[in-house]
């Protein structure tokens, strides 16, 4: 009997031992040595870029761009309040005056779009254009944007928040499409000059956090080691969201649940201290506010877990630059100077990943990765550069699951640790 359980022992082990690159993994407190150095590292970057600027962070308004770019700022609801009665008193005289009237609203279109090196973010520039009501082409997005407007003045009356969700079904059809109101919303938002947050009108929450967290809920003191697996859902308000708290060396931002998943049961954040967040996909503005919020105040390091895909890339991206459709409040959405951990094209050679765990390009997705390549922000990081080029030349992508081929918890007991040791990251 005790041979028998000495056998199985011993098959366990050569098991364990047969992981590709587990030998290479050196002891955690070797791992950790790195991860401090990085973490002061990071504290000591964001303290010297504050004391250079004076104490502030670097702004649109101290370079001197040959292209005139807007930036909306945190509004009061007051404030909101009067900016709509002050447009809407501008319409009315229009309209008595017998001219009718027009919204001018600024374009979100691409080529109204800069990147800006010095800010490593993309913003807007400032070209409108005019929403006329007596126009066929243009006379139904106009009165969407009046009833927008109403209802965002009856929010900031009454001091309360709604969802996206909500204001579409105030007026189904008008809207007809959530897509509809929601596009609407943001061009409000231009107009206005105030970010999102300040017309009180929230996503319905997306966004996850588990790990070496502790942060106030609206009064409520959240310890996020004790979420369980699930973790805590991110406040679609920020405003909600006070006094952080962290023994953590980084911030591992995850774009799927899947890994997510894996990562928080496994415990990776006691093993080795840091604080997991997913935004499940496409990252939401609550998720983005949230990621910037924790990267600025506990001054860590955000290492990023995305698909080997050029949308993996574009998710990454979206958190670190921007993304075009929100570009007119990037100061407020971009977490600056993100590292791209992995899954990286370089990787699935590099970890001999199978040939039936990885999939083929399609037409599209070879498109979108040549496309990414002419972007500013993509050209600006030569490492970036050449890993989609290899994705583009190879036409071979891959999932974060395609590491559960050596096992289910191959991600967080082999591959994170020996990326964290080598600092292979970029």
């Amino acid at each position: 009997m005790a041979e028998r359980k000495k056998r199985r022992r011993a098959d366990a082990d050569a098991d364990e031992d047969e992981l590709p690159f587990k030998n290479r993994l050196k002891p955690d407190s070797v791992i950790l040595q790195i991860l401090r150095s990085l973490s002061a590292a990071s504290s000591a970057a964001a303290s010297s870029s504050s004391s250079a600027g004076g104490g502030k962070t670097l702004t649109l308004a101290d370079l001197a761009l040959s292209s005139t770019c807007r930036e909306v700022a945190d509004l009061s609801l007051s404030s909101v309040q009067s900016s709509i009665e002050a447009l809407i008193l501008r319409v009315a005289r229009s309209i008595l005056g017998g001219d009718g009237f027009a919204f001018d609203v600024p374009s979100r279109s691409a080529a109204n779009q800069l990147y800006v090196p010095e800010l490593d973010r993309i913003v807007l520039k400032d070209k409108n254009t005019l929403r006329p009501f007596a126009n066929v082409s243009s006379v139904r997005k106009s009165t969407i944007t009046a009833r927008i407007l109403q209802l965002i003045h009856q929010l900031c009356a009454k001091s309360i928040h709604v969802t996206k969700r909500d204001l579409f079904y105030t007026d189904v059809k008008l809207f007809q499409d959530q897509s509809q109101s929601d596009s609407v919303l943001d061009d409000v938002s231009c107009m206005l000059g105030c970010t999102r947050s300040s017309l009180n009108v929230i996503a319905a929450e997306k966004g996850v956090v588990v790990g070496r967290l502790i942060f106030s809920d609206n009064g409520d003191m959240i310890d996020c080691t004790k979420m369980g697996m699930g973790g805590k859902a991110i406040p679609p308000n920020i405003d909600r969201v006070g006094d952080m708290q962290s023994d953590a060396l980084f911030i591992l931002l995850v774009e799927k649940d899947a890994a997510y998943i894996r990562l928080a049961e496994d415990r990776f954040y006691n093993r080795f201290p840091c604080i997991i967040v997913t935004a499940k996909g496409q990252p939401d503005v609550a998720t983005r506010l949230f990621l910037r919020k924790m990267k600025m105040e506990l001054k860590l390091p955000v290492l990023a877990l995305v698909d080997s895909d050029p949308y993996g890339l574009k998710i990454l991206s979206v958190y670190g630059c921007g993304s075009k459709n929100m570009s007119y409040d990037s100061a407020n959405l971009t977490t600056p100077d993100i590292k791209w951990l992995g899954i990286r094209p370089s990787d699935l050679d590099k970890y001999k990943i199978p040939e039936q765990c990885r999939l083929p390009m399609t037409e599209q997705d070879i498109k979108t990765g040549k496309d990414m390549l002419e972007e500013d922000f993509v050209k600006k990081n030569p490492g970036w550069v050449e890993e989609l080029s290899l994705m583009v030349k190879t036409k071979q992508k891959a999932e974060i699951q395609a590491l559960s081929t050596f096992g289910f918890q191959y991600l967080s007991e082999v591959y994170l640790p020996l990326k964290l040791q080598q600092q292979d990251w970029l």
